[in-house]
């Protein structure tokens, strides 16, 4: 049997991994399985979008390679979009990387920052792609637990004089994917302070920037001063149009970096497919009407979410921003012993703290995938978890001690 690299025996166990094939199976059993695990929704993409993709599909150019180019509309339609979003200028052809998926980029810029030797600092719980982009390349993961007590903020002045001086890559991601916590605009202004003194490059993970409540509009990286000289602004049409599957995104850098991961990705990869890429120019060409209509309907799935796990014995706060929300659970409940008995016993599907993370035990993320019934009957299945939970802890306790 060939052996194994070093490298991949660190590698954890993706938290999603053994979910799509346990759900297939609750389901031939004939189970009434509600699934509010992947930030996947089950709403439509923009018409139009779908549209361009169908007429692509008979023009025979569209058909081959597009190569690190792409379809270059679609860099102008990023370009015209970070200009009217955020009020920065961005040039298509020299700062913008289409990418398959936001998660390719966000791992593959560190191949071209990181060694061995080099310390890659990441939040804990996190999207899994900044751990195995650090891990692929060989450097060291710092890991910083994200807890209330910072309000889920990477906290730079804790971290170790030691580990500062040999870092080289920060991965930061406001609105935050799986607590839903936001960064004040202080906070980033002492984050990009930090790594232009340091010549840290900072990976901005920015993927819900579409998706802020009650008046809360997440800013862009590059609104703050001096981010252009060492920032990275990973965007993606996935859960702001709600095209998950279509794995269409880009990055924006000043030319150096982003070119440094446009030839990473050349051995990697040869482009994303050009009509998903006329679809991506169709989608955001739809932001201003389709944006605020959809954004409306997980502000209603939102409340109906916090409503209905309070009144059924969870503990919760109301996000301004995300897909998610972040339950805390009573102490002693571990986050994947609950998600387990939740799925098998009650078909409700929902993510441990855990799988996300060593920093995420004691809580569970759902996503608002589905409609607000369906949301609030998943709170009621997971409220008779919790309580048969809480009725044998002192039996189990007991057990340990006799």
């Amino acid at each position: 049997m060939p052996r194994l690299s070093s490298r991949f025996s660190a590698f954890p166990v993706y938290p999603l991994a053994h979910i799509p094939a346990r759900k297939k199976a609750l389901v031939a059993a004939g189970v009434d399985v509600i699934d509010l695990g992947a930030g996947d929704a089950d709403l439509p993409p923009p018409a139009g979008a779908v549209s361009a993709l169908q007429a692509a599909a008979e023009v025979p150019a569209m058909q081959r390679y597009g190569f690190g180019l792409g379809h270059v509309p679609f860099r102008e339609a990023i370009s015209a979009w970070m200009q009217t979003r955020f009020g920065q200028p961005v040039d298509p052809m020299t700062e913008i990387v289409p990418l398959l998926g936001s998660k390719e980029g966000l791992a593959h810029i560190a191949f071209a920052y990181l060694g061995a030797g080099d310390v890659a600092i990441i939040p804990d719980p996190a999207y899994q792609a900044y751990l195995g982009g650090t891990l692929m390349s060989d450097a060291t993961p710092y890991v910083y637990a994200l807890r209330p007590r910072t309000e889920f903020l990477v906290d730079l002045d804790e971290i170790p004089a030691d580990v500062l001086a040999r870092t080289r890559v920060l991965y930061l991601n406001y609105p935050n994917n799986p607590t839903a916590a936001i960064a004040p605009r202080a906070y980033l202004e002492h984050v990009v302070r930090l790594c232009r003194e340091r010549d840290i490059l900072l990976v901005y993970d920015n993927a819900y920037s579409e998706m802020g409540f009650d008046g809360y509009v997440p800013p862009s990286i590059f609104e703050i001063d001096g981010a252009r000289d060492v920032a990275i602004e990973f965007h993606s049409l996935s859960k702001t149009y709600n095209m998950t599957g279509w794995r269409c995104a880009w990055a924006v850098a000043k030319p150096e970096i982003a070119g440094a991961l446009t030839k990473v990705k050349s051995f990697t990869d040869t482009g994303q497919y050009l009509g998903i890429q006329a679809a991506g120019v169709a989608a955001i060409e739809s932001w201003s009407e389709f944006v605020p209509r959809n954004r409306a309907v997980f502000a209603q799935r939102r409340d109906a979410a916090v409503a209905a796990f309070r009144a059924n014995g969870f503990s919760c706060e109301t996000p301004c921003a995300t897909m998610y929300l972040w339950i805390p659970l009573p102490e002693g409940i571990a986050s994947a012993a609950f998600c387990d008995r939740l799925r098998e016993e009650q078909g409700v599907i929902a993510m441990p703290g855990s799988g996300f993370g060593a920093g995420g035990e004691g809580f569970f993320r759902i996503s608002f995938i589905q409609n607000g019934p369906r949301i609030a009957e998943a709170a009621r299945r997971a409220g008779v978890v919790l309580a048969a939970m809480r009725a044998e802890e002192p039996r189990s306790l007991g057990a340990q001690t006799s």
